[in-house]
């Protein structure tokens, strides 16, 4: 399949957005510039969305390709409609409800009627949410690493001592729970034990939702073929795209505080990212870059200490995307560097698939 055909859907998403985006900037404004503005913000949040994201759908693509085309299918289809409508909207008006204790309808109510002051308790909630989405990215990076079968490394220094001490039980755990410890100490003493126990809940919800999956997909004696790799799967990857999204969602915030242009503009991104997943999966891309998926596990690590560090400073998205494209793109191109060198090594893995 031509490659432009795997963005067929996205592309359509993107038409419907812009229009119904462009139609918000009408109805809000009564102007054409009003209409092209928030035009504008909807176009440059779904290029945000993607810069945050891409290496989330190469991630996506490692655990999609072990699945069932069953349990494809539903992630594919059910999964948008969780990252669009439920991490997009749904996500936000949660926390704006717990954090003012407002109810549903109330939450509802202030994002239309009282935009600013929904984006200020949002925002104000920043602490917590990036604790929690970045010890869940610390644990996924850290996992990847910290695997004793492990025999292709990109950086071999330290890649290889990893993968030495990945016998060591808990040790990413260690890991991450020295990084708490560490924030925990920078952090002043309120903000401290809100990052703390947001941290521990993002560290027990890998390791849950890891439980989980190993139960869910039991081995093939005891499972049906359709529920292996399935439900478990499906669970780990949805609370990965929640920990991905997090950051994207309090930065839209920078550029408007409407809760549906927000909402249409990441929408419209996140379409591109499963898009890119399923490019990466018939294809057969990560087989055919051989540390890609190094780049894109870098790329979380870092995107898990950025959201660490913007509990003290803010650092723009713009850096974040930057981060991630760059390590993914020099993957890529190591990758191309090794092929060229190890022709005899790339012929005989070949004939091995």
């Amino acid at each position: 399949m031509p490659t432009y055909k795997y963005f067929n859907w996205a592309f359509a998403f993107t038409a419907v957005g812009l229009i119904l985006g462009a139609w918000l900037g009408w109805n809000s404004t009564g102007t054409l510039s009003g209409a092209l503005q928030v035009f504008f913000i909807c176009a440059v949040l779904a290029v945000l969305e993607i810069s945050l994201s891409f290496d989330n759908a190469i991630v996506n693509a490692t655990k999609l390709k072990d699945m069932t085309p069953t349990w494809q299918h539903r992630f594919l289809t059910w999964g948008i409609v969780i990252a669009v409508f439920g991490m997009r909207i749904v996500f936000p008006l949660v926390i704006v409800a717990i954090a003012a204790n407002l109810g549903p309808v109330d939450a509802v109510t202030l994002a239309i009627n009282q935009p600013a002051e929904y984006a200020r308790i949002l925002t104000g909630a920043h602490v917590s949410i990036a604790a929690f989405g970045g010890t869940f990215l610390m644990m996924v990076g850290l996992s990847f690493f910290f695997e004793e079968e492990k025999d292709i490394h990109w950086v071999h220094w330290i890649e290889s001592h990893l993968a030495r001490v990945a016998g060591v039980k808990g040790v990413e755990i260690g890991v991450t729970l020295a990084s708490i410890l560490v924030m925990y100490s920078l952090l002043p003493k309120e903000e401290a034990n809100v990052f703390f126990y947001a941290a521990i809940w993002g560290l027990l919800t890998f390791i849950g939702v890891e439980i989980l999956g190993s139960v869910l997909d039991a081995s093939q004696e005891t499972m049906s073929a359709a529920a292996k790799g399935g439900l478990g799967a499906f669970l780990y990857l949805e609370v990965l795209d929640a920990s991905f999204s997090f950051d994207g969602v309090i930065g839209a915030f920078a550029l408007s505080q409407n809760l549906f242009v927000i909402a249409i503009g990441l929408g419209i991104g996140a379409m591109y990212v499963r898009s890119m997943t399923i490019m990466l999966v018939d294809k057969g891309t990560l087989a055919e870059y051989r540390y890609l998926e190094h780049g894109a596990f870098y790329a979380i690590l870092v995107l898990a200490g950025i959201m660490y560090a913007q509990t003290l400073t803010h650092i723009p998205e713009v850096i974040v995307g930057l981060f991630g494209a760059a390590l993914i793109g020099i993957s890529v191109w190591s990758s191309v560097r090794w092929k060229k060198a190890n022709p005899e090594l790339v012929e005989a893995e070949a004939a091995a698939d």
